[in-house]
């Protein structure tokens, strides 16, 4: 599809349509560039298409239908709730091609031109469209994100399936054996097993083995008591059908296998070597905190760059690309890129816990009103400080952790300190009181948790 006459030459030119990309389109119109956006598939990319949103979606339809059939202590009986595999599907496709459909509008009313094809680099100002055209530009942003790898032995096939494809069956399997332990092993895992799926996990190390091991303990305790098997320290797979054999002489039977153990940058028939454009020993693609590459007209924003492959990573990524590109002095220095795992309970980090100098202090959220009412008590908040009482981490782990890590990461932006939280008024009763409690406990003055007699908090 090509909104309008191709242009024969541009100001930018975005390869790739995701919340990178077309968000770096938008605010590039905005600052009078001509853009044109060149995408194969969908506009939104995976995020809005493949992962985020469907995944979100998805769980929150499991925990729905999770929560009506476990809630006999607030005096609710629905033994016979029953869930529709093929109308969950419908909805969680009509969410996404609603979102697209948004993405396409705002870039018509912005005065981008998205053109549907694929794109290959000629030379440092010019790209070949698989549509027969060439399309001549000032400026170039690279933004093809990334896509899943792959295992030996366990090539996408039948049975065999990626988290995409994972998160667009019409149907609940009755067993799901996921290989991967992160988090999108860790949600798509649960989210089946609250559906009813037989949910096997396969890591090599141990779940979320990045992840703070107390939140990580809380997750895969919740995880074991929705059935879920997990199998750690798996070094050699193999399968043979629907079966999947362990390097221990176990084996595990599956109707559905996911493969989950992460994502590579996305540059295969790009024609980067037709630009001055290089990659690290990882394969991403290289920039400075400009997000410029080692070729003056092209940058490069989101997965294809590198960790943290996260969505909002990428769409801060395309304000500060579009902005260089347009000549205005930008760069991307931000301090935190929080990261939120759906899980259950959610874990939800922005900065660090770690360092010399730095002091944590922890407040359970079963001292918590808002957890007691809703029996959501099973986590709890760490702040992390210096000696100057200057917040350098929050991690979050248990109901709304989603959304009260954006007060984590305003905080540590600013260089807050452990009394401008904790002297802030929080409302009551909310999950979000429980930042302002870790805080009131780490200067010593905790009033709805007892740590100690005074002086010895």
């Amino acid at each position: 599809m090509v909104m309008g006459a191709l242009p024969e030459g541009v100001d930018l030119a975005i390869i790739g349509a995701g919340v990178g990309g077309y968000i770096a389109a938008i605010r590039a119109a905005q600052l009078g560039l001509s853009v044109s956006l060149v995408e194969k598939n969908k506009l939104g990319g995976h995020c809005l298409n493949y992962a985020c949103i469907p995944s979100k979606t998805l769980i929150h339809i499991a925990d729905t239908f999770y929560s009506i059939k476990h809630s006999e202590q607030f005096g609710i009986k629905a033994d016979n709730a029953t869930l529709d595999a093929q109308k969950m599907y419908d909805w969680r496709m009509a969410a996404s091609k609603k979102l697209e459909d948004g993405v396409g509008f705002l870039c018509k009313s912005n005065g981008v031109e998205v053109i549907k094809a694929e794109a290959t680099f000629l030379s440092s100002n010019t790209i070949q469209l698989t549509n027969g055209t060439n399309l001549v530009f000032k400026k170039a942003i690279i933004a093809t994100g990334s896509e899943p790898t792959t295992i030996p032995g366990f090539e996408f096939g039948g049975n065999v399936i990626d988290y995409k494809q994972a998160l667009m069956l019409n149907r609940v399997p009755e067993s799901m054996a996921i290989l991967g332990a992160g988090y999108v092993a860790v949600e798509i895992g649960t989210l089946y097993a609250k559906m009813g799926t037989k949910v096997s996990i396969i890591a090599r190390s141990d779940v979320l083995s990045h992840f703070d091991r107390d939140a990580v303990n809380l997750v895969k305790k919740r995880m074991e008591e929705l059935g879920i098997k997990i199998y750690a320290g798996a070094q050699h797979v193999a399968r043979s059908g629907n079966k999947i054999s362990l390097d221990n002489d176990q084996a595990i039977e599956a109707e559905v296998i996911v493969v989950a153990i992460g994502l590579k940058p996305y540059t295969q028939s790009l024609g980067l070597d037709n630009t001055e454009v290089t990659l690290d020993d990882k394969g991403f693609v290289r920039v400075d905190d400009t997000l410029q590459t080692t070729d003056p007209n092209i940058l490069a924003i989101g997965d294809v760059i590198g960790e943290p492959m996260l969505a909002h990573k990428a769409m801060r990524q395309g304000v500060v690309a579009a902005e260089v590109a347009a000549g205005k002095k930008s760069g991307y220095d931000n301090t935190v890129v929080p990261a939120v795992i759906f899980s259950d309970p959610e874990v939800a980090v922005a900065g660090s816990l770690d360092g010399d100098g730095i002091s944590v202090k922890k407040f359970p959220l079963s001292a918590l009103g808002r957890a007691i009412a809703l029996n959501k008590t099973m986590g709890f908040v760490k702040i992390a400080y210096d000696s100057s009482s200057i917040v350098k981490g929050i991690e979050i782990v248990g109901q709304d952790a989603n959304a009260m890590i954006a007060e984590a990461v305003v905080a540590i932006e600013m260089g807050a300190t452990l009394e401008d939280i904790a002297d802030s008024i929080h409302p009551h009763p909310t999950f979000s009181e429980a930042i302002q409690e870790a805080a009131e406990a780490a200067l010593g003055r905790s009033i709805h948790f007892f740590y100690g007699k005074p002086g010895k908090q």
